[in-house]
């Protein structure tokens, strides 16, 4: 049997809240007063409140209704007695509802009995308590077993508490069980993790170290190919060089038409050619030894000081063509009236006490084109500014591609003569930029000019002059001329022609040389001012008439013994490719990364950032600086707002530097030249996820798994409106093709405004699945309408590529 809360509370007085309170504290909560419990738990409960000091109410419920019955009686008779002014009235009124209920027996009592005696029986009906009090015999009787009963509760609940306390401490040993094996679990997990983890590691510690130990054979494998030859060398020792029989060899030779036997001497030529059918580089000794001379050691002793050669950099229309022009009207004789044009891209100007050479580039593009060929040629940038603009972002531009060169900074501030100059601003703005005057406790010299009114002209070219003695250029007169070419060109009259700057040695007419592939022989020497000369020293730039064929920018320009050689020497490298090999090197990559830093290729990591705000570049830049892994330093080479431009490409190319990009895009002409280039560049929407990528690539956990592919780009040359439907572009498709239900992505000054899908594309009111390039189309996207024409509207998929590590296991 069971019992209710609210019945029991009743039953015993003690409220409903108490008891279910009691009930939580001996362990058998319950939700409310509606709750059941079990008997033998109700008597525990009894109890328990008790103990508690509560009065428990007797059950009195079935002895109510006789007490109420027996006090009835006396209720009339005390009414009788009440009546005594008027017996008679009073006593027939009450008598008559009397007869009509009760029989007739109860009539008498009161006709009989005179008024007094129920007052003489008031103190009678007194007993009627006792009369209540009559079960209490009774209750004595049950007191005389309450002692066995109380032993059977007493036993009974201590059975309970046993049995109580056997389940919790069943409860207690289940838990604590539970709590074992998940403990248990955890460390089996634990360890299976540790042990995944190290097996991770150890695995990616074997594949750095396969894809090392691969790097190295390659390498290895690349040096066992070349071979080296005398003139005179035997078909034996010439098989023996190639690791293969005499009579391999000979058969090759038969095949040829040539019959000869292993102690026959071999032709140079015939001998390349067999080198080149079985992938080897053949080289004779003479052209080894010709090319170890470019990087020989110069004797200390026969060095002597050479001009420097300085390029002008700065922001359009800040005069560096002005500043140009009149360091050469005041340099030009008085003879030579009306002033000269300038026949070569650069040109030596005589100074009090020395000479400065000036390179006239077109800006640092040409700058960082050089040097991306190898060909450092510039000792001192000078970056011009003008007063009255202050630095602008192709000055903060110049001055990264000047850092990331390694050469010093001299500052021109130029047009001090306007009235809105203001030095102090331009200093400030220049000190940001790590360029603080030397007046300002810094390094960097600063020079005051006006190349209009011809103001501090003579002061610059001393402060070049002293800036060139600090760095102390000295070189060696006397021997082979060794330099770069500066530019090149093909004339209608003259054939071949290119300027170069001597930077070792001394150049006369008539001495054979060779350039990249080309070669040739000195026909003629011409000086910046267009005059034949015989002979030209270190640091000057001349223009040489003579090659073979039109060379490169920055090829290395050397001088040799003999035409024969010269020609040797250009054969050699056409026929194994060894421009290409040097000029297209490889550039720095996140996934790579980590392998070319174990291997000591890489100590320092370039950057260059472009945003669409400048808080952007600024967060990355605090980021960056806050990473520290393997000892690799984080050098951020530029940063600015605004697209990716062939410019950033280019000074990427020259200093082995990735391009990051927030909400930019590159133009289309940079992103091919990025691939040409083979510059890595990263595009990012969340600055931390570039953060992770650069962290990942450091420690050697970078797994590139997506890579975008651009399909297609359109111009926008009209807009139109339709009710319903939103803002259709009239676009141009100028590259790839437009696929609709491709994600796009919404271009506007090389800045992402939108991404998204191409909901419509339709060509001639017709809805088409894809425009090819050069045909027009009109494009909606969902749900956004804010384009304006010129803007660019480019479709892209993502594609799903293997990481390194698997590509390298599948092809070994």
């Amino acid at each position: 049997m069971s019992v209710r809360i609210f019945e029991l509370s009743k039953e015993t007085g003690v409220p409903s809240k108490v008891l279910i309170d009691t009930l939580g504290k001996m362990g058998y909560p319950v939700k409310s007063h509606s709750s059941t419990i079990e008997n033998h738990l109700a008597d525990r409960l009894r109890n328990q409140v008790k103990k508690m000091g509560f009065e428990l109410k007797k059950p009195k419920k079935a002895k109510a209704k006789p007490a109420k019955k027996a006090v009835a009686k006396p209720a009339v008779a005390k009414a009788a007695v009440k009546t005594p002014p008027k017996p008679a009235a009073p006593a027939k009124a009450k008598v008559a509802p009397i007869k009509a209920k009760p029989p007739a027996e109860k009539k008498k009592p009161v006709e009989t009995k005179p008024p007094d005696k129920p007052v003489e029986k008031a103190p009678q009906v007194k007993p009627a308590p006792a009369v209540a009090e009559k079960p209490q015999p009774k209750k004595e009787v049950k007191r005389i077993d309450k002692k066995v009963v109380e032993e059977n509760l007493r036993q009974r609940e201590l059975k309970k508490q046993k049995e109580q306390e056997d389940f919790e401490r069943r409860e207690r040993n289940r838990n604590r069980q539970k709590i074992k094996r998940k403990e248990e679990e955890e460390r089996k997990r634990k360890k299976r993790r540790d042990e995944d983890t190290r097996r991770k590691k150890a695995a990616e510690e074997r594949e750095i170290q396969r894809l090392i130990d691969a790097e190295d054979r390659k390498r290895f494998e690349e040096e066992s190919k070349r071979i080296v030859i005398d003139e005179a060398t035997t078909i034996k020792e010439f098989a023996e060089k190639l690791r293969v029989g005499v009579n391999e060899i000979i058969k090759r030779l038969i095949g040829k038409g040539i019959m000869a036997t292993m102690n026959q001497t071999i032709d140079v030529e015939v001998a390349r050619e067999l080198a080149l059918e079985m992938n080897y580089e053949l080289v004779t000794r003479e052209d080894e030894e010709l090319e170890e001379k470019t990087e020989e050691v110069e004797d200390k002793s026969k060095l002597n000081l050479r001009p420097p050669v300085v390029t002008i950099m700065g922001h359009v229309d800040h005069g560096k063509t002005s500043l140009l022009d009149m360091i050469r009207k005041t340099r030009v004789t008085e003879e030579e009236a009306g002033g000269i044009t300038q026949r070569i891209g650069a040109y030596r100007i005589n100074v009090r006490g020395g000479s400065v050479v000036f390179l006239d580039t077109p800006g640092h593009e040409a700058f960082t084109s050089m040097r991306s060929r190898g060909a450092a040629v510039t000792d001192i940038v000078v970056l011009v500014v003008a007063a009255d603009d202050g630095v602008m972002p192709q000055t903060v531009e110049a001055i990264h591609h000047a850092k990331a060169a390694g050469v010093p900074v001299l500052v021109a501030i130029n047009k001090i003569d306007k009235p809105g100059a203001n030095l102090d601003r331009i200093k400030q703005q220049l000190a940001t930029h790590e360029l603080v005057p030397e007046d300002w406790g810094g390094t960097t010299i600063f020079a005051e000019v006006s190349a209009k009114e011809n103001i501090g002209i003579e002061e610059l070219l001393e402060l070049i002059l002293l800036q060139a003695e600090m760095l102390e250029l000295k070189t060696n007169w006397d021997r082979m001329a060794y330099g770069t070419i500066i530019e090149s060109k093909l004339d209608k009259g003259r054939g071949a022609v290119a300027t170069v700057l001597v930077q070792k040695g001394t150049l006369k007419v008539g001495d054979p040389f060779t350039a990249g592939m080309h070669y040739g022989k000195v026909r003629a020497l011409l000086d910046d001012k267009g005059e034949k000369i015989q002979k030209v020293g270190p640091s000057t730039p001349v223009e040489i008439l003579g090659f073979s064929g039109v060379p490169d920018a920055g090829e290395t320009f050397m001088v040799v013994e003999s035409e024969r050689k010269a020609h040797q020497i250009s054969i050699n490298r056409q026929n194994t490719g060894r421009v290409e090999n040097l000029t297209a090197k490889g550039h720095v990559k996140l996934e790579d990364l980590h392998v070319q830093i174990t291997k000591g290729k890489i100590k320092d990591l370039n950057m260059i950032i472009k945003a669409d705000v400048q808080g952007s570049i600024e967060a990355v830049n605090k980021a960056l600086g806050d990473i520290n892994i393997d000892k690799t330093q984080i050098r951020v080479l530029h940063g600015a707002v605004g697209g990716i431009t062939e410019t950033d490409i280019s000074l990427a190319a020259a200093s082995n530097a990735i391009v990051i990009g927030f909400n930019v895009r590159p133009t289309e002409k940079a992103r091919h030249m990025a691939e040409d280039e083979e510059v890595d560049v990263r595009l990012y929407s969340v600055i931390y996820n570039a953060i992770d990528d650069i962290k990942a690539a450091l420690e050697g956990m970078l797994e590139p798994e997506f890579e975008e592919k651009v399909e297609g780009r359109a111009e926008v040359r009209n807009t139109f409106h339709i009710s319903k439907v939103g803002t259709i572009a009239g676009c141009m498709v100028t590259s790839g093709k437009i696929t609709r239900n491709l994600d796009a992505r919404l271009i506007r000054d090389d800045m992402v405004i939108f991404t998204g899908k191409v909901n419509s594309l339709k060509r001639f009111k017709d809805d088409a699945k894809e425009v090819q390039s050069g045909y027009e189309c009109g494009i909606g996207f969902d749900q956004y309408s804010d384009i304006k024409v010129a803007d660019v509207i480019e479709t892209f998929t993502v594609e799903e590529v293997k990481p390194l590590n698997q590509v390298a296991t599948q092809k070994a």
